[in-house]
């Protein structure tokens, strides 16, 4: 069903806009060139959260260090058991979370943010090492808790979400009850030998050819006003994602839009990459590091390009731990969008062995 037949019964406030200040004749002539701002970012978000049911609550959350994180809580008046939070992948936003949120928040609060550094957060300088950066969001991330006042959590993470919510627990093990990583990226070494390495899709080969060592995401800004038929041309696989809810570009225009801007995040993101599917710091050196009453759930797309293995070798790491690992047939790496009835059972039932 599109959006414009369902109907809207959520609290959603509307905050400022974080738009950036042009700096500089090029800056200025920049945003003409590139047919992006946030004010249209706000507006194409505002049509994909029109399609949830439950009662949410849309706004800023001011951080002590003035940087602000773009937040969605779906069924805030459900209090009585441990809240799950979510945290998108590299490139996302709250958004895309959509096939999810009415789902996932039946019985209990579900909070989703805009990462420090991307969609309509704050899009702050990060530190250029990759420790440094990694700090920055997981510091960001725990401020946030503390600003909500959220004493713990059932905690989930997609992609580099995954790897930042792993980084996350073994900084503050006590405030989280179950970890739920979904295709999480950074985990294992890079191998020494090339044929040891597993395919990565075709749209992600193209984008590297064709940016080298510029920013991930860099071919979407330098294309200007070419860049939102980008997106479509190298990732048509999202609009057949979102067909039930969106039959127009509503998700390839939410994309751009999130990743046509400042590329804080993104520049954060390339400190801690060595080539896109390997992280400097590999998580898989560091998970033992989590305290051992820390329950984690690894869900992996059997399709994706993600090394899934990963599942195996985090169980060897924490033998006296649980640690389950499970792979959803018929998705990618993408599994809360390829199958998303599936992956919000599965979740569900975590969420319902913690309370």
């Amino acid at each position: 069903m599109g959006w414009l037949g369902s109907t809207r019964q959520g609290l959603f406030t509307m905050a400022d806009d974080l738009e950036q200040q042009p700096q500089g004749w090029l800056s200025s002539w920049l945003p003409a060139w590139r047919p992006t701002s946030m004010s249209q970012l706000k507006n194409v978000e505002a049509r994909i959260l029109q399609c949830l049911q439950n009662k949410f609550l849309a706004r800023y959350v001011s951080l002590p260090n003035q940087n602000k994180i773009w937040t969605v809580t779906v069924s805030p008046e459900l209090k009585d058991r441990t809240p799950l939070v979510m945290v998108h992948g590299f490139g996302g936003g709250v958004g895309l979370w959509i096939l999810n949120m009415d789902s996932l928040s039946a019985r209990r609060t579900l909070h989703t943010f805009d990462l420090l550094g991307f969609g309509r957060s704050s899009r702050p300088t990060f530190p250029r090492d990759p420790e440094g950066a990694e700090d920055e969001f997981v510091t960001s991330i725990e401020t946030w808790r503390e600003t909500m006042g959220i004493p713990n959590m059932i905690l989930l993470g997609h992609s580099l979400g995954g790897f930042l919510a792993t980084s996350y627990s073994i900084k503050y093990p006590e405030r989280v009850k179950h970890l739920i990583l979904v295709d999480p990226w950074g985990f294992p070494l890079r191998p020494s030998d090339p044929s040891e390495i597993r395919a990565p899709p075709t749209w992600l080969k193209a984008v590297a050819s064709v940016l080298g060592r510029s920013n991930p995401l860099a071919v979407l800004r330098v294309a200007g006003p070419w860049g939102p038929g980008l997106v479509q041309r190298f990732r048509p696989d999202f609009k057949r994602k979102f067909a039930d809810f969106f039959e127009d570009d509503t998700i390839s225009e939410y994309i751009y839009h999130c990743n046509a801007q400042n590329p804080s995040g993104e520049t954060a993101f390339k400190a801690m990459m060595e080539s896109f599917g390997w992280a400097r710091r590999p998580m898989l050196e560091r998970i033992h590091l989590i305290r051992k009453d820390v329950p984690i759930t690894m869900i992996y797309g059997a399709n994706t390009w993600i090394d899934t293995s990963t599942g195996k070798k985090v169980k060897m790491q924490r033998p006296d731990s649980y640690v389950r690992d499970m792979e959803i047939e018929g998705a990618s790496h993408h599994v809360y969008a390829d199958q998303p009835h599936i992956f919000n059972a599965v979740v569900e039932e975590i969420c319902d062995s913690v309370d």
